[in-house]
């Protein structure tokens, strides 16, 4: 919702006051003695109109005190908070810094913009009595609102908040069954005729055609554009004739979109044809014996001619009129390895990893992300399951929901071989279908899916859902056994990681490779210990209860015939009040001049002002409760997370083994730059999947979302992680031994661990650098796997050892940067 002007009433709000202030200061901007505690409702995005450099888009974010909720624009300065993932929905914004901006080109448009913020904190317990965010009242004046655009009236859309590939927004027309039409068919032409019309000014007759593929949304927006709707969607439409591509443009494409699914009839009137742009993907088609139209495509534009479009229901499609059915190409997983060529496939998912973000390699206009996830799914004509990356494919309702337990179909589907490692990866025009949209999709009588049905029933649902994990890093294909800088990511000198962690954005995932010497190890056990458990602990154990992480009951119902594909296989998640903390992680550091006294990855001094910082946050927030007349439950509240707080500190404050080389003994007091990763996050590890926790998982998993539900605030669950019983940190020391990076090295120990079918099973040593190198503990001659912290004896073997080290970089949110080794790479291993 969107303020016109400011003003409003409303005794005892703490907006009103402060907006009554701003109202009256005749400079029109307003510094606050002290913070205002506000919740954050929902961030939106959009292109800016006057800044052409790389990061060139703007936020507003609707905000609330509980009474009243008002929209603000964030000033261009404070993006970053919002890009990095630290300014979230959801969260409690100390705003410090406001002014009023009036639009001088409109009658009564003004608008708020936050200038300054002092910090984000974890919601408030005030706020969670919230259960219907639409329910509280907009402030604005004159009664006069704008629902749905930006604040800057330049825009008339917002794109989605970490991608712009999606439909987002009430102007996108969701799908709906088409009404019962009449088309004359008499003067329809083929598509194998349209070339007579063109380039002549003739406009072409309408044609009847079956939509065989459609893309993905691309977005071509850039700064000073005057388009105001810059979309653009391919899909491959055939008749009796053949198969061309056409295109939809601009406003047609919020309009068409949801509506022209794949298998589709359209009646199409008042096209125009264009030469077919050359330099795009295009979807590999299968079966059918027709001829493919490479010179014209047609093109859908909302204006010059408007053009017309007509979605035939399937009751009126004829098969008089000869359209071709929708090609497909289902391969098995057993069929997979020796294919050259996209492919469908369909299997029951066990395992799907947090969506993460790619950064577009594109030089020209504002910066772009990609979304991606991978996924575990498995068929039963193979002992490997299908590994899937997933790029979204605009289908977000699909794409955010996929999880273990469910038929997943992925249409379009490239096979990708390096070495002995095969996946699969989405192509521009893959498809995606999960429980619940499986019905009536022209895939359902495919011989190999119905073969696919026949399989699950032979499942034992208890059995299937031990194999079932989610989240957590997971990173494929592995790295060759042989680095070859060409071939490779190029090195990083390590005191240049200082730029590429200060750039990183909210989920993006980025590989460095750095070289240097292993010259500090430590050992730490998962879950972390207390103090008071160190100190008793005379031993690394690493034994593990598999049964303790099994779920206590399956509420899973399969799918028994293509008929009940879309059976409902979901349980309502459990409500749950979480104790939230105000801590803000800082996950890593820079730090300058390191003393000997300081042990490797800890110091006293940054969190002591860590902990000056939560208590300012601490004050400000019960001082803003006070102002409500909720300062008692405040102050308990905050008592609680302030006793968490300390626990947190004291939890793991010593490594259970540390091994030290003699080159870091002499070396770390000349360090200048040493960047740490702090203690494993537990989204660093993935973990069991339970459907009673199945909205909170996907909550978690997915990326932050641009609306904040009350719902996900009050829920909390266990974290079960899968196999882990402890976890390495490595000191690598640059080569001119001036800085240094602490990595972290989670070895896979048991095969329920989902980074276990991307490794191989070649047997070592099962010293350190070994497991290192292999990413994987070896499975001893009794079938036993050395603990974690029995490697350390073998941690000497690395004094003076010059490696590349392949690291996986991720900024988690909230300033949480994961920091894992993929790969250990000796001298003997480098090219």
């Amino acid at each position: 919702m969107v303020m016109a002007g400011v003003g409003g009433s409303g005794s005892g709000s703490a907006l009103q006051e402060v907006f009554d202030q701003l109202r009256s200061a005749h400079t029109l901007s307003l510094t606050l003695s002290s913070p205002l505690c506000l919740a954050v409702v929902s961030l939106d995005r959009y292109l800016s109109f006057q800044h052409p450099a790389a990061q060139s888009y703007s936020y507003d974010l609707t905000l609330t005190d509980g009474r009243w909720r008002i929209k603000c624009q964030l000033a261009d300065g404070l993006s970053r908070w919002v890009r990095t993932g630290s300014l979230r929905c959801g969260a409690g914004l100390l705003v410090s810094q406001l002014s009023l901006v009036h639009d001088e080109t409109r009658l009564h448009h003004s608008y708020v913009r936050i200038d300054d913020i002092h910090s984000v904190v974890e919601l408030p317990e005030r706020f969670l009595s919230i259960k219907d965010v639409e329910s509280v009242p907009l402030w604005s004046q004159d009664n006069v609102t704008w629902a749905d655009g930006p604040l800057q009236m330049s825009r008339r859309y917002y794109l989605p908040l970490w991608i712009n590939d999606d439909p987002y927004g009430k102007v996108w027309i969701p799908n709906s069954p088409p009404p019962d039409v009449v088309i004359d068919v008499s003067r329809i032409t083929l598509l194998a005729n349209l070339e007579a019309f063109f380039p002549t000014p003739r406009p072409p007759l309408p044609i009847l055609v079956r939509i065989l593929h459609r893309s993905r949304i691309r977005y071509y927006g850039k700064p000073g554009q005057n388009i105001d709707f810059p979309f653009q969607v391919y899909c491959e439409v055939a008749d009796q004739s053949g198969v061309m591509s056409m295109v939809v443009w601009n406003e047609l494409c919020l309009e068409w979109f949801n509506r022209l699914t794949v298998g589709s009839v359209l009646y199409l009137q008042q096209y125009s044809l264009k030469p077919r742009y050359q330099h795009r993907s295009r979807p590999q088609i299968h079966s059918l014996s027709l001829m493919t139209f490479h010179s014209i495509e047609i093109c859908l534009n909302p204006r010059s001619p408007a053009s017309v479009v007509t979605v035939i229901p399937p009751k009126s499609v004829r098969p008089q009129w000869g359209l071709p059915e929708v090609p497909y190409n289902f391969a098995t997983r057993s069929e997979v390895n020796s294919m050259n060529q996209a492919c469908d496939i369909i299997g029951l998912v066990t395992y799907v990893g947090r969506v993460e973000r790619l950064r577009s390699k594109e030089k020209s206009g504002p910066e772009k992300f990609w979304a991606y996830r991978w996924v575990h799914a498995v068929d039963g004509s193979s002992d490997s399951p299908f590994i899937l990356e997933i790029f979204s494919s605009s289908q977000p309702e699909i794409f955010n929901n996929i999880c273990p337990m469910t038929y997943l179909v992925c249409t379009q589907m490239r096979v990708c071989q390096t070495g002995s490692s095969v996946y699969l990866t989405s192509s521009t025009e893959t498809q995606l279908f999960i429980t619940g949209c499986h019905k009536k999709q022209p895939y359902v009588n495919e011989p190999k899916v119905k073969a696919f049905i026949q399989w699950t029933k032979t499942l034992k649902d208890s059995v299937v859902l031990r194999r079932t994990a989610v989240g957590g890093h997971y990173c494929y294909p592995p790295s060759p056994p042989t680095f070859t800088p060409t071939t490779n990511e190029s090195i990083t000198a390590v005191v240049e990681l200082k730029g590429e962690l200060e750039s990183l954005q909210y989920r993006e995932h980025r590989r460095v490779a750095v070289q240097g010497y292993v010259s500090a190890v430590q050992y730490h056990t998962w879950p972390p210990h207390t103090r008071q458990q160190q100190q008793e602990d005379v031993s690394v154990r690493g034994d593990r209860d598999s049964e303790s992480a099994l779920p206590h009951s399956s509420r899973y119902q399969r799918e028994t015939d293509s008929s009940s594909l879309d059976s409902d296989s979901t349980v309502s998640s459990k409500r749950r009040r979480v104790l939230t903390n105000p801590r803000v992680h800082r996950q890593y550091f820079t730090r300058s001049k390191m003393q000997s006294s300081r042990q490797v990855g800890f110091t006293s001094h940054e969190e002591e002002e860590e902990e000056e910082e939560q208590q300012d946050e601490r004050e400000l927030i019960s001082e803003e409760s006070g102002s409500e007349n909720q300062h008692t439950s405040a102050e308990g509240t905050e008592a609680d997370q302030a006793s968490q707080t300390q626990d947190e500190h004291q939890t793991e404050s010593q490594p259970t083994a540390l091994w030290e080389s003699s080159i870091w003994l002499s070396a770390k007091q000349q360090v200048t730059e040493h960047f740490c990763c702090g203690r494993l996050s537990q989204e660093s590890l993935s973990e069991k999947f339970c459907f009673d926790d199945r909205e909170v998982l996907l909550h978690n998993l997915n990326l932050s979302p641009s609306r904040w539900s009350p719902d996900m605030s009050s829920q909390t669950r266990t974290h079960t992680p899968v196999a882990c019983t402890g976890y390495f940190t490595l000191t690598i020391l640059g080569l001119n031994k001036t800085a240094a990076v602490d990595v972290q090295f989670v070895p896979v120990v048991y095969s329920d661990d989902p980074r276990a079918a991307g490794i191989p099973h070649t047997p070592h040593d099962n010293s350190l650098l070994s497991c290192i190198s292999t990413g994987r503990l070896c499975v001893q001659p009794d079938g036993s796997c050395p603990s974690p912290g029995s490697l350390m004896t073998s941690a000497p073997q690395l004094e003076s050892e010059h490696v590349v080290c392949i690291v996986d970089l991720c900024l988690l949110g909230e300033q949480k940067v994961e920091m894992i080794c993929s790969k250990l790479y000796r001298t003997t291993d480098i090219c």
